[in-house]
């Protein structure tokens, strides 16, 4: 059981939010596709590496470079300052082979970075400062008025008319990873982020194995995690999880991502923690990504919720759990 947060005897780096997603795939034509189906706008290339962005104002949420094997190339957070950089390219423990800060020159947003290794399982992580946002842009779809039983609130001969295509995505919303030592992994996070756990999930022996970490932005409202990790007899990436507009972009988006012949891993459904509207696809090298409406909002009056490891605590609606899912 984990009992609290540990007390930290360095100088934790400051979060601000989770920005990108970086994947490696083998057929990157299909990888590509993938995005512009899932609802992404290309942003630039470097190279090997595509940037897509959403209709947000991150210059990007998702890296794609072509590469001889698939693989996941980590997530990245924006920091507080250049101190915190500088802070974490110094102090974060040797295992984890912290790079000197350096300039993201030629990717898109700019910007600087320092890349580090997870201490246990070596997946990559990156945080930056000083990127460059975009304006927001126009997703394409409206905001609707819906009539329920007792309150019409759209107008007569109004209508609701959609198009098919494409789920626009907002934003990166957050991403998991499965880990091999859950104690060693939740010491180190809570110990030089502000990562908080909102939701501590446990096994029959009362021993935690799931968290899913908010940051700590005090008063401020923050997504309800925008990270997680589970235990499990093999490290690899979960899934990476973005916004999009609402429930009719969503289900628009699933009908869309099914002509095109992709594979649906779970969804449509309501999760219990963070109470999100979930839909999860497999991309073409397996990788599985997630569109997302309604997440919950956190501040830090909010506290950790801890729960037993059950199918029922995953969602309160939808198809049941996957084995492929739960892998």
């Amino acid at each position: 059981m984990v009992s609290g947060l540990p007390p930290s005897p360095i100088k934790k780096t400051r979060l601000v939010r989770i920005a990108h997603v970086c994947y490696k795939h083998a057929d990157i034509d299909k990888a590509k596709q993938f995005a512009a189906d899932f609802g992404f706008v290309e942003a630039g290339q470097n190279g090997k590496t595509t940037f897509f962005r959403g209709y947000g104002t991150e210059p990007f949420s998702l890296a794609l470079e072509a590469s001889d094997r698939d693989e996941f190339g980590g997530a990245a957070f924006v920091v507080e300052s250049e101190e915190d950089l500088v802070h974490a390219s110094k102090s974060l423990p040797k295992e984890c082979r912290a790079t000197e800060v350096h300039s993201m020159k030629n990717i898109a947003g700019g910007g600087r970075r320092v890349t580090f290794y997870d201490p246990v399982d070596g997946f990559p992580f990156h945080l930056i400062h000083g990127q460059t946002l975009v304006d927001r842009a126009d997703p394409g779809f409206p905001l609707p008025q819906f009539n329920s039983p007792t309150e019409k609130k759209r107008n007569p001969n109004q209508f609701q008319r959609f198009q098919k295509r494409a789920a626009p995505v907002h934003k990166l919303g957050h991403f998991g990873m499965c880990v091999t030592d859950f104690a060693r992994c939740y010491a180190f996070y809570t110990s030089v982020f502000n990562l908080h756990p909102s939701e501590l999930v446990h096994d029959a022996a009362g021993v935690d194995r799931t968290v899913f970490f908010r940051l700590d932005r005090g008063a401020a409202p923050v997504d309800h995690h925008c990270f997680f990790f589970f235990e499990g007899p093999r490290a690899h990436v979960h899934h990476a999880s973005f916004e999009t507009h609402d429930l009719d972009a969503q289900m628009l988006g699933h009908d869309w991502l099914r002509h095109r012949g992709y594979v649906s891993c779970w969804g449509v459904g309501r999760h219990v923690m963070g109470s999100q509207i979930f839909d999860y696809w497999f991309d073409p090298a397996g990788f599985i990504m997630e569109h997302y409406v309604d997440g919950d909002l956190l501040d830090m009056r909010e506290p950790t919720h801890r729960s037993e490891a059950a199918p029922d605590n995953l969602h309160v609606w939808g198809p049941e759990v996957p084995a492929t899912f739960l892998q």
